[in-house]
């Protein structure tokens, strides 16, 4: 095998797994930013909540979700079904397709899976915070077994598969719509089912303020997720081995950061505006708004553009979460504005940028990928809800999620043995 090739794809593996490895730490950013913004009696459950769903997607999108997504033959819009991993990538059988003139794998196909277990998992991840302080424990994570072993992995072959959304020229580079607005739509239809938190909005309808425990861990959590987006979408390049592509990732990073920046920036002024004083948690929300709608193409803008971008999200994310308060959608850490309101703005801002992307292949993918996570996990969650309830009770939300579900509190009183 030619020695050139073969450093190639070493690099480009080892880039592979690094980005993989900054994308699986978004999920202690979620898990921050999460504990932080509910109260103290439910902070043990969130966290279980989190590192249970990372490890049921690892292992459920080994078993079955990987070849759903990544199937090599299918039929239409059904993916072809097969189970574990397949065969790492042979060294004789790439020599001889190079030998050929065809095309060979130019990263180790377990660098692959590892890339796209940690997707998985961030996008349940953004259930997570929606549904927070008053579902069960249980009720989630069975959840998280069939969207990340179905419901995922089918849109995501649509598109990164090589599927019909693919064929449709729809554009999503890293993951607004197949990660973001899927994640946010699932969390939609659990939160209609689940209903708000008991005090939240008033008989009249007013809308009463629960803040977080913990903005220190919440900005915390809102930074690590940041740093870990230049894996997320650093990495969605697939390789830096050359002069071309080490540019392009370098250029990825700079827009990446410039989106989430401008997002910050815009939030605090949309809030200083509204109303009169600068707000931790909507700048929180416009850094992590810039940064979902940068992912579906951070490559074509300048680094002005993206900074616009981004700041175009951090206000919309404002006026979103405002909106389904108002609506009386209770979302305790705003994942849906973030994640759904702004993953769909991303893919439509394709098109100001990237002269390949048409606005009716844009809508035409944002509503494919909506309309099958938001009615499969409506099922899913319905099925649960009827047979083992995904509501904590009143007493036990009144006390706290970390002793009804865990037995256990995140930050016990101090006493003396005696």
């Amino acid at each position: 095998m030619d020695p050139i090739f073969e450093i190639s794809y070493a690099l480009d593996t080892f880039y592979f797994l690094m980005s993989g490895v900054l994308v699986m730490w978004m999920a202690a950013g979620f898990s921050m930013l999460e504990a932080g913004m509910v109260r103290s009696k439910n902070t043990a459950e969130i966290l279980t909540k989190n590192v249970a769903l990372f490890s049921i997607a690892c292992v459920m999108y080994m078993l079955v979700g990987y070849n759903l997504m990544y199937p090599g033959e299918s039929d239409g819009w059904i993916p072809g079904l097969s189970f574990l991993l397949g065969a790492e990538n042979d060294s004789a059988a790439v020599a001889a397709a190079l030998t050929a003139g065809e095309d060979a794998p130019y990263y180790s196909a377990r660098s692959d899976f590892f890339f796209q277990v940690v997707f998985v998992a961030t996008a349940m991840s953004i259930v997570s915070g929606a549904v927070a302080e008053r579902m069960k424990l249980w009720a989630f994570l069975l959840f998280a077994v069939v969207f990340t072993s179905v419901i995922y992995p089918v849109q995501g072959f649509w598109k990164w598969g090589g599927g019909p959304l693919d064929a449709a020229g729809f554009l999503d580079f890293a993951g607004s719509g197949v990660v973001h607005m899927c994640g946010a739509a699932a969390a939609l239809a659990g939160v209609l089912l689940l209903g708000s938190r008991k005090g939240k909005y008033g008989p009249n309808g007013e809308i009463q303020p629960i803040p977080g425990a913990n903005m220190p861990l919440a900005t915390l959590g809102t930074f690590i997720l940041w740093m870990g987006w230049f894996g997320f979408n650093g990495g969605s390049q697939l390789q830096m081995g050359n002069f071309e592509n080490a540019n392009a990732v370098a250029q990825i990073f700079v827009n990446t950061n410039m989106a989430a920046a401008g997002g910050v920036v815009a939030a605090l002024l949309a809030v200083r505006m509204f109303w009169g004083k600068a707000d931790l948690t909507m700048a929180l929300n416009g850094a992590l708004a810039g940064l979902v709608a940068i992912t579906a193409e951070p490559l074509t803008p300048s680094a002005g553009v993206a900074t616009l971008i981004g700041a175009a999200g951090g206000v919309l994310v404002v006026i979103s979460i405002i909106t389904l308060d108002r609506l009386r959608i209770d979302d305790p850490v705003g994942a849906i504005s973030v994640h759904g309101v702004v993953g769909i703005f991303g893919l439509i801002a394709v098109t100001f940028t990237n002269p390949d992307a048409t606005m009716g292949a844009q809508l035409y993918g944002i509503a494919v990928i909506f309309g099958w996570t938001f009615a499969a996990s409506l099922v899913v969650w319905g099925i649960l809800k009827v047979i083992l309830g995904i509501r904590i009770s009143e007493e036990e939300e009144y006390s706290g999620a970390d002793m009804a579900e865990c037995g256990l509190e995140a930050y016990p009183e101090f006493t003396q043995n005696r």
